[in-house]
């Protein structure tokens, strides 16, 4: 059996949280699953087994920030699923935390090795509570203690060029530095600084899940005109990325996976 759950962030946190998930299995069978990059960075707690990742070829920590990656892993269940996933709008991690956000860059950083005493706290009393609300609503309370004050104009130039990546399939950076009032090596810096990855490739994790997105909502195979849609050059460069990103193909993933996107799909 199992319990997943989609909360809503308060709406002092809205602006940075996209939304709380909850994941609870009581079985101890083992599941794999697939996972792609879905340009959002997170914050995760295994209140129960931790899952083993391929990428990494270990456990994951039992608590820590998971930062933008451009590579898909296999997590397989190694006991009892039990986790509490905090999910951030793709520029707003860094309204928590000094450091540059690129320093998560394809890396799950345990807790403890973050340099936050109230954080580890946190951690501990979420592992050590069961209840799902109390924990949501103690990690809701350390994040607006957590506030800092951080470069609200750059923040703002940042959400104007997600916003423009969004809209805009066939964006180019120097586009985006358009909109954003800076050279291309400024933009560079300080949306790996808030983003957690270069804006290159966030256009093409954007792009991946836009296809999986119209893939979820059509069940068209007209793997060209997907390719015009999304921004793509062609085809032959829908699966090349498609490959890169899953491991599959489109045709190959339709086969093994449900198409769904994390980055555009609203699960609440």
């Amino acid at each position: 059996m199992e319990k997943f759950n989609v909360i809503n962030p308060s709406h002092l946190l809205a602006p940075f949280v996209k939304y709380y998930w909850v994941l609870e299995t009581e079985g101890d069978s083992v599941v794999t699953e697939r996972t792609i990059s879905t340009g959002c960075m997170s914050l995760v707690f295994h209140r129960g087994s931790r899952l083993f990742s391929s990428f990494e070829n270990d456990l994951q920590p039992q608590s820590f920030i998971s930062g933008q990656t451009k590579f898909y892993t296999d997590v397989t269940s190694t006991g009892k699923i039990n986790m509490i996933v905090v999910v951030f709008q793709p520029y707003a991690l860094k309204a928590f935390f000094p450091m540059s956000m690129y320093e998560f860059h394809e890396k799950n950083i345990a807790l403890d090795d973050v340099g936050d005493p109230a954080l580890n706290d946190l951690k501990k009393r979420v592992l050590d509570t069961v209840d799902d609300n109390q924990c949501i609503s103690m990690i809701e309370s350390y994040l607006l203690n957590r506030l800092h004050s951080f470069d609200e104009y750059n923040m703002k130039r940042i959400d104007a060029v997600v916003k423009g990546i969004n809209q805009q399939p066939m964006i180019s950076v120097t586009d985006l530095s358009q909109i954003a009032c800076l050279s291309d090596k400024q933009l560079n810096r300080v949306f790996a600084e808030y983003v957690g990855s270069m804006p290159k490739e966030f256009i093409r994790i954007v792009r991946l899940q836009r296809a999986l997105y119209l893939l979820q909502n059509s069940a068209t195979e007209n793997f060209t005109q997907l390719a015009y849609e999304c921004g793509f050059y062609d085809q032959a460069h829908l699966i090349k990325e498609f490959k890169a990103f899953s491991g599959y193909t489109p045709k190959e993933y339709l086969l093994v996976c449900d198409p769904y996107s994390d980055y555009f799909s609203d699960p609440l």
